[in-house]
């Protein structure tokens, strides 16, 4: 084993370096006594030999401080050097994981029709072997690794899924976490009417239109609060919901009532203002296309019913008709007889006229500041809206309005 010395002999000439130490000694006295004031001076020989020594002397140091410092940097080197192979091993691990994952996996986008079904229950890894065993996805795996890098595992769905066989691991991982692709699925989208929603639910269900009545027209159904005043118009909360594995229409209807209910309950909504606020809040969605302006329509809502005017607006009066405000006619929008038509009868109507989204109801819970009285849309594709106080102002959006559909015509 070489020790200290011999490194230091190693890296400072070896012999040589013995023999300068050693004449170094024959005058270490000399050095003393020079260093003395009460001795006589040296001769000039020994005087030189002196300096040569010191010199020498310090020489000695830098050289041991040069391999020093080489040592250190020998063993730096190695430690980099190893921390560089260890990277090197590292990237190579990665890339053959990564390989032998993609070999573990479909290419995809998968062949023929598989209709898969997830359980209340069941886990990611009950799902994977089934997707396995149904020939969805090539392992395990693959499926465990798709769903970690999607961050999808507190995403999935339960109920049926239209796959195929042979899929990637992420392909299926995309459908099996989107709502809308479960099979039998009832989507219900912000301002929808019941009879529309109603009418998609028998459609991917084995229940009838006349199932769904029972439930709707059953006054003691105890679905509803009481402060709905039996009519359900408005109480389905919008989102997905899945139908197919639903054991009745009463259990459908329930499940939308009661996700309407958490909603406004999540939004500090009171129950005495359930109804009030999904009333006012289906005519805003109802009146306008775009989200920006329902702030404002929730503020002419509240500046009309505050001034006592009829709210005049034409889609409360068409659905009280069971048609669409495009479809109005001069003689139904004088019709006194439709309790829905706020041209000629002063308030809220009956009910809600569909069922608002979250942006509709929290416009309702805070309204735009302003005097607004009148709103035009003066172009049915954009959705441009424009806003007034002024009798006058109105009747030019009126006008411009006429003049878009005369350019434009259906």
């Amino acid at each position: 084993m070489t020790n200290d010395n011999d490194l230091f002999d190693m890296f400072t000439n070896g012999g040589e370096h013995q023999d300068q130490e050693k004449n170094a000694r024959q005058i270490a006295s000399d050095i003393s006594i020079q260093s003395d004031p009460s001795a006589p001076p040296l001769p000039p020989h020994r005087r030189r030999e002196a300096r040569l020594a010191r010199k020498r002397a310090r020489q000695k140091k830098r050289r041991r401080l040069y391999a020093l410092l080489l040592i250190l940097a020998l063993i730096a080197g190695i430690g980099f050097g190893g921390y560089k192979v260890f990277n090197v091993i590292k990237r190579a691990t990665q890339s053959t994981v990564q390989k032998e994952s993609q070999s573990l996996d479909y290419p995809g986008p998968g062949e023929g029709n598989v209709l898969f079904v997830i359980n209340e229950g069941d886990d990611t890894s009950v799902i994977a072997k089934n997707l396995v065993n149904a020939g969805v996805v090539r392992s395990a795996g693959a499926f465990l690794k798709a769903v970690e890098l999607a961050d999808a595992s507190k995403k999935l769905q339960v109920g049926s899924f239209e796959l195929k066989k042979k899929m990637s691991a992420a392909q299926v991982v995309a459908i099996i976490t989107d709502p809308s692709q479960i099979s039998g699925a009832l989507v219900i989208k912000p301002g929808e009417r019941n009879t529309d929603i109603i009418k998609a639910a028998v459609q991917i269900t084995d229940f009838s239109q006349e199932d769904f009545d029972a439930v709707l027209n059953d006054a003691n159904a105890g679905i509803l609060p009481a402060v709905a005043q039996g009519n359900y118009e408005g109480w389905f909360e919008p989102g997905t919901y899945n139908a197919k594995n639903a054991s009745s229409a009463r259990e459908i209807i329930s499940q939308m009532v009661a996700k309407r209910i958490a909603k406004l309950k999540a939004l500090n909504v009171t129950e005495d203002q359930y109804r009030t606020v999904l009333i006012k809040a289906s005519i805003v969605e109802a009146e306008v296309n775009k989200s920006d302006y329902y702030g404002k329509v929730s503020r002419v809502i509240e500046n009309r019913l505050a001034q006592d005017m009829s709210l005049g607006m034409d889609s409360v009066v068409a659905y009280g008709l069971g048609i669409r405000g495009t479809e109005l006619t001069n003689a139904q929008l004088n019709d006194s007889s439709n309790p829905y038509n706020v041209r000629i009868h002063k308030g809220l109507p009956p009910s809600a006229i569909g069922n608002p989204g979250d942006s509709a109801i929290k416009a309702v819970l805070e309204p735009e500041e302003g005097n607004w009285l009148y709103f035009v849309t003066v172009n049915l594709d954009t959705g441009e809206t424009k806003f007034t106080d002024s009798d006058a102002q109105f009747e030019e959006y009126a006008k411009e309005l006429r003049q878009w559909e005369a350019d434009n015509p259906r």
